[in-house]
């Protein structure tokens, strides 16, 4: 089992493949050093597309050989997202990145229903790996960056593409928690319906490949001490290895909270796309940002 992302580095590294990423706006200093480090580290072939100058600039700035790269001039970030998306598409990189353009653009490339990267009647969502210095395993979040109030549907979209991710981390039977204010079912609280209804799918073996619970709140969910104090039972026993939110609104201020207050470090990707699609911050760490090209190798 892969319990840090150093070791999901290391599992990348022993697989000795190369993979194409096509970086959409890429003249931004923390996407060219994560972007760097991985060309180092050789599993990982740039192609930076945006405005060359810049990205020379920056290179130089940085201390980057930019001659590692494959820079294709482009004169706006909307055309940097479209080129990116096309040289998925046909076949002339393996992975998409997007860097300084923001999220809303780049995703309308990604979803052009002509010339996007969408699965058809796919759900497109964004799953994530947490390292977290005070739990003692990876924890995978989602939705903190696509949709904003998901139904039953994308719930159950959103679950499959997490329990997927968990696998690939050497985690058979993921534990899953659907996260809410308590672990008491309310009609105050819509997600309580939804969230019955994907236990029972997962006691049936509809939603396969996991423990699921829910609602829970997060100290059941992670903290087997609060299991003991309250004297609820629940598969999940405050051992989770994956969150489910409710909302856009409570997974992404849970996240940015850990980063910048505790430390934690984050690999995410977009899911629903025929490849592997990157989208961060652009106030992202530069190592935060290389761990999901890491990420993204992994699941190509």
């Amino acid at each position: 089992m892969i319990r840090t992302l150093d070791q999901m580095e290391e599992k990348v590294l022993a697989l000795k493949k190369k993979y194409r990423v096509a970086v959409a706006w890429a003249q931004d200093t923390n996407t060219i050093g994560a972007i760097y480090r991985a060309v180092n580290k050789g599993f990982i072939e740039a192609i930076m597309i945006g405005k060359s100058s810049e990205i020379i600039k920056t290179c130089k700035a940085e201390g980057v050989d930019e001659k590692l790269f494959k820079i294709i001039d482009v004169d706006n970030e909307n055309r940097a997202s479209l080129e990116a998306v096309r040289m998925s598409k046909n076949g002339e990189a393996d992975i998409v990145m997007k860097g300084l353009i923001g999220t809303d653009k780049f995703l309308k490339a990604v979803m052009d229903k002509e010339n996007g990267l969408m699965v058809p009647n796919a759900v497109l969502s964004y799953v994530g790996a947490m390292e977290i210095p005070s739990y003692h395993k990876l924890l995978f979040i989602t939705d903190p960056a696509v949709i904003p109030f998901p139904d039953l549907d994308q719930k159950i979209a959103m679950a499959g593409y997490a329990i997927e991710m968990a696998r690939k981390f050497g985690v058979e039977k993921p534990k899953l928690a659907l996260i809410g204010t308590s672990e008491k079912m309310s009609r105050h609280f819509e997600n309580s319906v939804d969230y019955a209804i994907m236990c029972k799918m997962a006691d049936r073996d509809q939603i396969k490949n996991c423990v699921m619970d829910g609602p829970l709140d997060i100290f059941l969910a992670c903290d087997k001490k609060s299991i003991e104090i309250k004297g609820v039972e629940t598969p999940v026993n405050g051992e989770a290895d994956i969150l489910l939110f409710p909302s856009l609104e409570s997974c992404n201020p849970f996240y940015k909270g850990l980063m910048l207050f505790a430390n934690g470090e984050l690999a995410g990707l977009i899911r629903g796309t025929e490849k592997p699609v990157i989208v961060m911050s652009r106030s992202e760490s530069e190592k935060s940002k290389y761990y999901c090209i890491v990420l993204s190798c992994l699941m190509a």
